[in-house]
Order: C-alpha cells, then sequence, then structure tokens
C-alpha cells in the first residue's frame, strides 16, 4: 500500500477533494504555510491498486502544479480503508500493482549514476572475460550478479509506453554504451591474453565450452533474452526479486558481449558476428517482451502528470523490435536446423556402424564413440566430418571396415560424407599398455 500526500495548488482546493470523497478516500487536510503559490496539504492512504486510478481522476480536475509525492505504508487500521481497497479490487485479487508512476520513479533509482555504471560494467567485463578464457561457468555466472542491467534494459520500454521520453532515451542510451563497453574491455583483455600466449584448449580459443555455445548461437537463445524481459517488466510491477531478475538481463547481454570481444581479438571475425548477432538478438528480445509485458499489462499514459496516449508510438517502437528480432533470427534458426541435422546424423550414423559391426568378421570390435564435426565457418557452419571411434583386440588398420562403415552411413545419411574411422587396439587388463591409434580416411565421394 501507499501513503500520497498532495500539495494543493491555489483555487483547486475543492476539485481535489471532490475526486477524493467520489474515491471513498479517508482524508487529512492541513494548510501550507510555505507562502508558495500552494493553499493545502492532503494526505491519505491508498491500496496499490487504487494509486493510478484516482491520480488519473486528479488529473483531470487540472492539477498539473501540484506536488505529489508516493511512500511505501506498512499497515493501515481503517475500516474505510478497507473499504476502498475491496472497491479497487474489482471483487478479485487484491494483489500488487504498482502504478505508472511509481513505476517510472523505480526505472530511474534502479538505473545507477553513469561513472558507477561504467565502473561497474568494465569489472562484469573483466570477470567475463577471464571465466569464459577460463571455461568456469561459475566466474561468468559471477559477471552477471556484478552488472548494472536492470534499470537501463527496462528503462526504455517504461518510458516509451508512459510517454517518458527522458527515461526512454536514458534507457536506450545506457544499453548501447554498456554493451559497447563490454566489447571494448573484452577486446583489450583478449589481446593482452593472446599475447601472453594463453590459448585454452589449443589453438582454436572456440573449443572452450563456455565460449563456443555464445559463437554459434540457436533459436533456444531467443527465449532467454524474452523470458528475461518478461520477468524484469513482472519484477518491477508486481515486487518480485529484483535482484534475480537483473542477474537474468545480464545472463543474456554480458557473457556474449564478452565473446564478442574475445573472438574479435583471436582475428576469428565469423566466430565474432556469431556472437554479435546473438548480443544484437538479446537487446531487442529484452526490449520488446518489455514493452510487450508492459502493454498487456495496461500501463498506458492517460494523462496524469504524463502526456496523452502513446499508442502511435508504442506500437512503432514495437514494429521495429519484431523485424529486427525477425531479420536477425534467420542465421540463428539455420544454426537450429543444423542441431537437429547433426542429432539425426548421429542417430543414423549409430544404426549403420552398429548394423556393421553386428557382422560375423567383426566380431571383437566395438563402437565406442561416434562424432558429427562441424567445419569452422562460423557462425552458420555445416557438417565437415563423422568421425567413428572403435576398439578392438587386433592390431589395425582395418581397411574392409573403413570401407564397409563409409557405405553404411552413406546408405542412410544420403550425401557426399567425409568419414574418419579411429580404430584403438585395447590391451586386456595386467598387460602393458600398448594402444595404438589407427585413423584411416576414406575420401569425401
Amino acid at each position: 500500500m501507499r501513503y500520497l500526500e498532495i500539495t494543493i495548488p491555489e483555487g483547486r482546493r475543492r476539485a481535489v477533494l471532490d475526486v477524493l470523497d467520489e474515491a471513498s478516500v479517508d482524508y487529512v487536510m492541513s494548510d501550507e504555510t510555505s507562502g508558495e503559490k500552494y493553499s493545502d496539504v492532503v494526505r491519505f492512504p491508498l491500496p496499490n491498486r487504487a494509486v493510478e486510478p484516482v491520480l488519473d481522476d486528479l488529473a483531470q480536475v487540472d492539477i498539473e502544479d501540484a506536488r505529489v509525492v508516493v511512500i511505501n505504508a506498512e499497515t493501515v487500521i481503517s475500516e474505510e480503508f478497507d473499504a476502498v481497497r475491496d472497491r479497487y479490487s474489482g471483487g478479485g485479487a487484491k494483489g500488487e500493482r504498482t502504478s505508472r508512476q511509481v513505476l517510472r520513479t523505480k526505472a530511474d533509482e534502479f538505473t545507477p549514476a553513469f561513472p558507477i555504471y561504467i565502473v561497474m560494467l568494465l569489472i562484469s567485463a573483466v570477470v567475463a572475460t577471464a571465466g569464459l578464457l577460463g571455461d568456469s561457468p561459475a566466474v561468468v555466472v559471477g559477471s552477471m550478479v556484478i552488472a548494472p542491467l536492470l534499470g537501463p534494459a527496462l528503462a526504455a520500454s517504461i518510458g516509451i509506453v508512459t510517454g517518458d521520453d527522458d527515461l526512454r532515451r536514458e534507457g536506450f542510451i545506457y544499453q548501447f554504451i554498456g554493451v559497447a563497453v563490454v566489447i571494448a574491455a573484452s577486446v583489450g583483455l583478449g589481446l593482452l591474453a593472446r599475447l601472453a600466449g594463453f590459448e585454452p584448449g589449443g589453438v582454436d580459443i572456440v573449443v572452450v565450452a563456455e565460449l563456443e555455445e555464445r559463437v554459434s548461437p540457436n533459436l533456444l537463445s531467443i527465449l532467454v533474452a524474452l523470458g528475461a524481459g518478461i520477468a524484469g517488466i513482472l519484477s518491477l510491477t508486481r515486487g518480485f526479486s529484483e535482484a534475480i531478475v537483473g542477474v537474468m538481463i545480464a545472463a543474456a547481454l554480458i557473457p556474449p558481449s564478452a565473446a564478442v570481444g574475445i573472438t574479435a581479438a583471436w582475428g576469428m571475425d565469423g566466430a565474432a558476428l556469431g556472437a554479435f548477432t546473438l548480443v544484437v538478438v538479446n537487446l531487442l528480445s529484452i526490449n520488446v517482451a518489455a514493452l510487450g509485458t508492459l502493454w498487456v499489462a495496461g500501463y498506458r499514459p492517460q494523462g496524469m502528470f504524463d502526456v496523452s496516449p502513446t499508442r502511435r508510438s508504442t506500437l512503432t517502437y514495437a514494429t521495429i523490435f519484431g523485424v529486427g528480432l525477425l531479420v536477425l533470427a534467420a542465421p540463428l534458426a539455420s544454426i537450429t536446423l543444423l542441431d537437429f541435422q547433426t542429432t539425426q546424423m548421429e542417430a543414423s550414423a549409430e544404426e549403420g556402424v552398429e548394423s556393421v559391426l553386428a557382422a560375423p568378421e567383426y566380431d571383437g570390435i566395438e563402437l565406442d564413440e561416434i562424432e558429427v564435426v562441424l567445419d569452422d565457418d562460423y557462425p552458420v557452419r555445416s557438417v565437415d566430418r563423422i568421425v567413428i571411434t572403435v576398439t578392438g583386440r587386433e592390431p589395425g588398420p582395418n581397411p574392409p571396415l573403413a570401407d564397409d562403415l563409409y557405405r553404411a552411413l552413406a546408405d542412410r545419411i544420403g550425401e557426399p560424407l567425409r568419414v574418419e574411422v579411429e580404430y584403438v587396439v585395447s590391451e586386456e587388463r595386467g598387460q602393458q599398455p600398448d594402444e595404438q591409434r589407427v585413423v584411416p580416411t576414406v575420401p569425401e565421394s
């Protein structure tokens, strides 16, 4: 619930009291003694659901010069207050709903001062870059906790639907600068790591698991950002934990931005493009989800200390966000389709290998692993080869086995293939380890 204090301009006392009486609000009145252009001060409690409609009704009586203060109230013991609460609950749930006026204030509060914002993002970029290079999920999560992205990520959408141009502009500026700062910092840290000879997993930096999933994203990545935008608005409007939702928003922006910087530092333009596409898609997803959630929840300006309705501007921004998201989702759809094809290819290959190894001449040879290897053409990759690892006790290589495996896979998959067969000689327990690895390669047909 809220406690409101309104300083009434001279000549508007009766108009204000008529509105409060119509709403059955229990108020107290006192004189305003500052000697300015105000005559009275009225104070009264309101349930959360009543704040917005009461302020909208007050807007109709032309008190634009009034000063309004809204604060939290712990408890109100009053029969009149209970009647007002029942009235504005509509006979249904009495759940929380933050008014537009309070919502704008909360969005501004969650947006830190610009110098603090930049410093916190730099720290977050350092931690995220270290986590990605070190392939440490825990450190990457830590970078999300640090990033102060909740306010900026939601301020733009709140500014759009409430007609607050300053809030909208500040939200967009903070988002763009925030992403740019993280990318720039990660590029610098990546260059230092590369000059120092730090290349996890070998020459290809993208083999790091925490990095690989962000340079070749699929459509499922959009769901994270959409969920973050919806949850962010609900956290502000319904009183949920803002800190947890802030981590979710940071998860959609900080690691992919750091991945852009790292891959750019390593000169992997395709991988950097893939990660940057993910960053832009996530930004659009968060904004369109927040905008849609606000509009569906009914946060539309109607005049109180606000501006005229902003339906046109809201639809314009929603269209821009939506079209941009659809355009950038196309390469993500291709990657998603490739993931499904890869899974089906592995299943078909396993079926073909098992059918070959079931033959009597290959008794004692067992399938160890099947891997569909993709090329390095990020972000939209394609199948490079299929690697089949089998184990047996007889020394290799076994050319007939490789030929039979290739024909079995070609029949089931139905496309030109490059197949590599790794034949691993296993030893009986207790013997000296003398493993042989033979890699016959069947040329691409």
